[in-house]
């Protein structure tokens, strides 16, 4: 089988939610957005690493701890299919296996608690704490996986793996994942936007929306696989899942339904 490694954010790209909105609700912590948009400004910290600072000098989030990252990761929405999209890509897809990794400024506590019992945690790679061993709180961080972090844990993914620059696919949504796009197009690999803000869409090599974490294997079928349409409704099938809608102009939107499930 030819190797991949398929690098996936998390916030927004795998979940529906953003990890620091739930950490702020779960300690009432008023204005978080407020708060990420003066860092923004201000341009203190890579963008998508507002929440680990805010974490270590925010005087109200300084009150977070090991369990309170846990409790937000139980409470994470996320998007359906996941499970089946791990199994897909690790069994292998037409002479093609894709080794599936998580990586994100989201802090690594806050992934393994949502993804428990679907990816393994040492292929979660978030942003690190190190905690004071007495009172638990956050005494440093150890790393931050945003902006050029993504670059370099990617690029560490990659050696451990033995994977060619050109067969390394990234997946993402914001502003966080714009150098670790460009760095992977720049390598001849493959990048996959799930929004279309237009500091990420427009560096992608595809783009498709959808509220399914499968909607990320259409692009990966057709461009690196090199299957047809058919094939890849039925591949859906074959799993109980239709395609309801497919409409692609620069855009993929995939709307896919499980039987029974309502349609709004």
């Amino acid at each position: 089988m030819k190797q991949y490694l398929l690098a996936s954010d998390f916030d927004q790209t795998l979940s529906f939610n953003d990890s620091g909105h739930i950490l702020s609700e779960i300690l009432g912590v008023d204005g978080f957005t407020q708060k990420v948009a003066g860092l923004a400004r201000i341009n203190l910290v890579q963008q998508g690493g507002e929440l680990a600072y805010l974490i270590l000098h925010d005087p109200e989030l300084r009150r977070v701890r090991r369990e309170h990252l846990k409790e937000a990761g139980r409470r994470i929405r996320l998007k359906r299919n996941i499970p089946l999209l791990c199994r897909l890509l690790e069994d292998g897809i037409d002479g093609h296996h894709f080794s599936f990794h998580v990586v994100s400024a989201a802090p690594e506590e806050v992934i393994q608690s949502a993804l428990e019992g679907i990816v393994p945690p040492d292929h979660i790679h978030g942003t690190r704490f190190h905690y004071d061993p007495g009172s638990g709180e956050v005494e440093a961080i150890v790393r931050v996986v945003a902006g050029y972090g993504k670059v370099a844990m990617l690029d560490e993914l990659q050696s451990r793996l033995e994977i060619a620059p050109d067969r390394v696919v990234y997946v993402g949504d914001g502003s966080s994942d714009v150098h670790v796009m460009l760095h992977v197009n720049r390598r001849e690999g493959y990048s996959i936007a799930v929004s279309e803000a237009p500091h990420i869409a427009q560096i992608a090599r595809r783009t498709v929306l959808g509220d399914d974490a499968l909607s990320v294997l259409v692009p990966v079928l057709e461009d690196i696989a090199g299957w047809r349409r058919s094939g890849i409704r039925s591949l859906f099938e074959a799993h109980g899942l239709h395609i309801h809608e497919w409409d692609r102009t620069r855009t993929d939107w995939v709307t896919i339904r499980e039987p029974g499930l309502p349609t709004t």
